[in-house]
């Protein structure tokens, strides 16, 4: 591709740019476009990008020396001195994280008709999902791409973040739209949007599920954190899409004024949801009952998904959905009618059956104060008895939700089992001390699948046993080594051992 082809970036009002640069060096012929030096290859464009623990400008000699003939790079960067250079041409932006993702979705070019994106602390994963299977569901070739990788129409890839770097995220942009997927629907992480991942992504339409506190190691505040969140309204979503809001969440109106200034169209959805509102929710053994009035009409069906903050998951994805054809009020009827067909999230208040007592075994993603109230509060309804709660904290993160989750585990367990939940470099044993400062009658057990095992056999009939922190994940990580683990797998093991 022609490097002026590259950096021609008209995908938004705000990104147009204007190259000052000879004629040949615009005609140059670029192979591929890469921030990370070790994928660099002949004629490649290479952004030296710096990050929280390194700095890409140290790559660029071995980038050069690799093959690259383009670097990009932040404002008051030179070239190395001490290898020929003559051949490089070097380009600098004040803002070079966007320029770079904008240049690689000009590079991969190809895209779904279709793009949808979610951000919010807790839901990005189910609400991705559910949007995916309704599309599904109305005949639309669709996928999810987000924490658990990308599935749907013809894809089942895992998944290592939320979201991926520009080069990842377009390329597999490019490939689902090649298979023939029209309809995608993509997670928004607060370090994405602020990093300006998924600037360049041609979104139709955008959520916002929640805020509560994580990653304040990385945001420092609460109203930072919002802040980074909002950048899929004022700076992702295209002019004119749509916004769906949850209108009971903190900084609602932050996301919703972002929306305005940028002429989109704003759906509200919560107790206090405008074009969506939930009118009422019951708890079951198999559910829960919901009324849902949706453009001023009365719904009445059965979720068969445990738990409130499902049911906003739900009525976030609807108005995604429906997003696109809002104004056809038999659509819309349509897709209601499809919502009591939705299947729950791998990780996500899964239930692992079998216990011999008939115990109830939940696994949950839950790793933050809020996810871990909300899972224990939605278990609480089908509890004849005990809840036993097995949890941990991360290591190398916001130390500030060790007493929280602390606090909440014994405020709505019976019985609380703190053990180890990705230490990293950090001392297990310490972290294990700081939660237990705060949750003194639990029991402390660092072995992760010896408190589970300790949970399955605790529970007697009519006790729920909810294991907390990692959902899908499928790795323990101890100092910089991450080991095979899998709750699910342990749950079942220990079950089978009853």
């Amino acid at each position: 591709m022609r490097l002026i082809d590259l950096m021609k970036a008209k995908i938004y009002d705000d990104a147009t740019f204007t190259p000052s640069l000879p004629k040949p060096q615009l005609e140059l012929n670029i192979t591929g476009i890469t921030a990370d030096s070790r994928d660099v290859r002949k004629g490649f464009l290479f952004a030296a990008l710096r990050g929280q623990k390194q700095d890409g400008r140290q790559f660029i000699s071995q980038a050069i020396q690799d093959g690259a003939i383009v670097i990009l790079a932040e404002e008051g960067t030179t070239l190395p001195k001490d290898i020929d250079t003559s051949h490089v041409l070097l380009i600098t932006d004040k803002n070079i994280r966007r320029r770079f993702a904008i240049m690689t979705a000009n590079f991969y070019k190809a895209q779904p008709k279709t793009i949808v994106g979610v951000t919010g602390t807790n839901g990005k994963t189910s609400t991705v999902h559910f949007a995916q299977q309704l599309w599904q569901l109305l005949g639309n070739k669709s996928v999810s791409l987000g924490t658990l990788g990308v599935h749907g129409y013809r894809f089942k890839l895992p998944g290592k973040m939320t979201s991926p770097d520009p080069v990842r995220l377009h390329a597999a942009l490019a490939d689902v739209e090649a298979a023939g997927v029209t309809h995608l629907a993509m997670e928004c992480s607060s370090h994405g949007l602020d990093q300006s991942r998924m600037d360049g992504v041609r979104m139709t339409a955008a959520a916002f599920t929640n805020l509560t506190r994580d990653h304040l190691d990385y945001h420092g505040s609460m109203d930072e954190y919002a802040k980074a969140k909002a950048r899929l309204f004022s700076n992702v979503l295209m002019p004119g899409g749509t916004a769906v809001i949850n209108a009971d969440a903190p900084y609602a109106d932050m996301m919703i004024e972002a929306a305005k200034a940028r002429g989109q169209r704003v759906i509200t959805f919560g107790n206090k949801g405008y074009d969506i509102k939930l009118k009422s929710q019951e708890p079951n053994a198999l559910g829960q009952d919901i009324v849902l009035e949706v453009l001023g009409k009365d719904y009445e069906f059965h979720l068969p998904l445990i738990g409130l903050f499902q049911a906003y998951n739900v009525m976030c994805a609807l108005g995604l959905v429906m997003a696109e054809f809002i104004d056809k009020r038999d659509k819309v009827e349509e897709l209601v009618r499809l919502l009591p067909h939705l299947k729950g999230v791998s990780g996500r208040v899964e239930l692992i059956e079998g216990h011999p007592k008939q115990a109830a075994v939940y696994v949950d993603y839950a790793h933050t104060p809020d996810a871990l109230e909300q899972v224990l509060s939605a278990v609480r309804p089908h509890t004849q008895n005990r809840i036993i709660t097995v949890f941990g904290c991360g290591g190398d993160r916001d130390k500030g939700k060790r007493p929280l989750m602390a606090e909440i585990a014994t405020k709505l367990s019976d019985v609380v089992i703190v053990t180890d939940d990705n230490p990293r470099s950090e001392n297990p044993d310490q972290i294990r001390n700081d939660v237990m400062a705060k949750a003194p009658k639990a029991l402390n057990i660092g072995d992760r699948k010896i408190a589970i095992a300790k949970a399955i056999e605790m529970a007697q009939t009519g006790d729920v046993v909810v294991i907390a922190g990692k959902g899908h994940e499928q790795g323990q990580i101890i100092g910089d080594q991450t080991y095979p683990f899998d709750d699910r797998d342990e749950a079942r093991k220990a079950i089978l051992s009853l």
